[in-house]
């Protein structure tokens, strides 16, 4: 992984004007050298700054929204593993919101390709899916592109405490439903009768 980074800092520095390119491409091929997300927006910012760093983030990210929503369903057995995986982590009969999707986006190691698999069920059309991935991607690559630039000063106290934080937002963004069981509601239907 040091490798494909130190690859992409070399490819960038040296690219001139067509190093936002070659960096918005490297978004793309994220995916497939198993390089984490928060990796690839952290160094944008090391390299463009805060702004341009964001800006092409966002640009690389939506392509691999589009990217993925094209190609997930000619991939099936993809498709049945990130089901399983979706609903061992969150549950079969669970949708997450988009606001859940996005602070979960800011958890590294929670699977991008996962969250978009979520937003996808949440949100079936395609300018839905995107305008809801703009509104997800946005968060992720201006808080690591940020985050970037101080991380060298945080401990790891304050990375536990950031990641705690995140979570409790997890749950109070999440959907709110009731879920009474079937014996429950006719025991209930059978008392009102009787009574």
């Amino acid at each position: 992984m040091n490798e494909d980074l130190s690859l992409l800092l070399i490819m960038v520095e040296a690219g001139g004007i067509m190093a936002p390119l070659a960096f918005v491409v490297f978004h793309l091929l994220r995916s497939f050298l198993f390089i984490p997300v928060s990796v690839v927006v952290v160094a944008g910012g090391v390299l463009f700054g805060t702004l341009w760093g964001t800006i092409y983030s966002v640009i690389g990210l939506m392509g691999v929204s589009v990217f993925f929503y094209v190609f997930i369903d000619r991939m099936p057995k993809t498709q049945e593993r990130i089901i399983k995986i979706k609903n061992r982590w969150f549950g079969e009969y669970r949708n997450l919101t988009v606001g859940q999707i996005a602070i979960l986006r800011l958890i590294p190691f929670v699977h991008y390709h996962l969250l978009s698999f979520c937003l996808k069920q949440r949100k079936p059309k395609f300018k839905e899916y995107m305008r809801a991935s703009l509104v997800t991607n946005i968060p992720i690559a201006l808080f690591f592109t940020i985050f970037g630039e101080y991380i060298s000063t945080f401990t790891p106290s304050v990375i536990g405490m950031i990641l705690i934080g995140l979570t409790c937002l997890v749950y109070l963004l999440r959907e709110k439903q009731n879920v009474i069981k079937w014996r429950d509601f006719f025991k209930r239907k059978t008392e009102k009768a009787a009574g």
